[in-house]
């Protein structure tokens, strides 16, 4: 693919050393501008290749792999559906999103590690239950969740998609429940139960003195205050929004795919940087008819700090996997309820690409196109002539590591 006119990567090496010289950064958003900055240059190595037919010679510079970085997630993501293409089920597939209201997001925007994963327990707790439940579909059901923590224009705004079969085994796993066509649990039930099984768990994080409060939340320190400020959200209705079915399980994975490893704004959405200022296109959801396309235009220091606001904390899990599907027997799982919809269950998981020894052969195996072989004359193969050394990083120090 072209190289975009303008990169996430170009408004960081311009404006990225003033940002960092003025704001005292945590340490994994240094190393996240840091890696942006340098993905696919000299600064990462990488190899010269020449080709042993015609002699054509090209640089490839190694990438990042943050998982922040625009440039490093459609091979991931390409991976990640296809392994996801084994465990497809012949049925519908349903999208539903559950959403932080704007106080519980201003906490978890000073709690990201805490509040994320609570929303994670708290939305998997909710429609495990409710789908047990015998007056709604009464089964044992399976899906994913995704975090994403951005809106349009990128404002903190943390919701999780989750993708479910619209269906499940029943509580003796001898047979297969399936939901009404279109239609998989109410949302309204299910947002009573999000609302309040949250509430329960924030409040339980207050009394172990696992949040931290600062600046204009300080007062939430004082136990009777933070009761007050949750009284509002208490009776609020919480969003929780079950978008149309999917047509069928290719359609939902091909769907999903645009949300699993897609960061807070990709290059294709960059439109220009000039006089410190930074110009993106959005589109506006309020309104409910269309989607209207805008073109935010913010102050270069602005843009990198709405950036940053997404960058999730080490080590934190960004798509779970539940009930049916959890990790410890999603295999066998999926196999019963293959056979308990008397869909073919034989060799399933041989679709699994095999493990790549480089990006090369992955590519290869997704793609079924070959890096290896000469782009100049078709015909021969690239060799690797020289390897280019890393360059010695140096991530600013910090004292502040969180």
């Amino acid at each position: 693919m072209p190289r975009p006119a303008l990169e996430l990567a170009d408004i960081f090496r311009l404006y990225g050393p003033a940002y960092r010289q003025a704001h005292d950064l945590p340490l994994h958003q240094l190393k996240l501008m840091q890696a942006i900055e340098t993905c696919r240059t000299a600064a990462m190595g990488g190899h010269v290749e020449q080709c042993g037919q015609c002699e054509f010679t090209r640089i490839s510079y190694n990438s990042c792999r943050n998982r922040h970085c625009p440039k490093c997630q459609s091979l991931a993501r390409a991976k990640w559906l296809e392994q996801r293409k084994a465990e497809l089920l012949p049925v519908e597939y349903f999208h539903v999103v559950f959403t932080l209201p704007e106080q519980i997001a201003a906490i978890a925007f000073q709690n990201k590690a805490v509040l994320y994963s609570i929303l994670f327990q708290v939305t998997a707790q909710t429609l495990l239950t409710i789908a047990r439940d015998p007056q709604h579909l009464g089964a044992e059901i399976g899906f994913f969740c995704v975090l994403h923590t951005w809106g349009q224009n990128l404002h903190h705004h943390p919701h999780l998609h989750c993708v479910i079969p619209g269906g499940g085994v029943s509580s003796d796993y001898e047979r297969w429940i399936g939901c009404r066509p279109g239609f998989f649990l109410p949302v309204r039930v299910l947002s009573r139960l999000f609302r309040r099984l949250f509430l329960e768990a924030l409040e339980k994080a207050s009394q172990d003195n696992r949040l931290q409060f600062f600046s204009n939340l300080e007062p939430l320190r004082d136990p009777r205050a933070f009761a007050q400020y949750l009284d509002p959200v208490r009776e609020a209705e919480w969003v929780v929004y079950a978008k149309p079915p999917f047509g069928g399980p290719e359609q939902a994975l091909e769907y999903v795919g645009r949300y699993t490893h897609r960061v807070a704004l990709s290059n294709d959405r960059l439109i220009s940087m000039e006089e410190d200022q930074v110009s993106f296109r959005w589109k506006d959801y309020r309104h409910e008819h269309k989607q209207k396309h805008k073109i935010m235009t913010l102050a270069a220091d602005e843009f990198i700090r709405r950036f940053l606001l997404h960058a999730l904390p080490p080590g934190f899990q960004r798509i779970r996997y539940y009930g049916l599907f959890a990790n410890t027997h999603r295999r066998d799982a999926i196999t019963l309820c293959r056979k308990l919809l008397l869909a073919p269950v034989s060799d399933v998981f041989d679709l699994l690409p095999c493990p790549a020894h480089d990006y090369r052969d992955l590519y290869e195996a997704l793609t079924g196109q070959s890096l290896r072989r000469c782009p100049k004359c078709g015909v021969g193969a690239m060799i690797i002539i020289e390897v280019l050394a890393r360059r010695q990083s140096h991530v600013p120090a910090t004292l502040d590591s969180s």
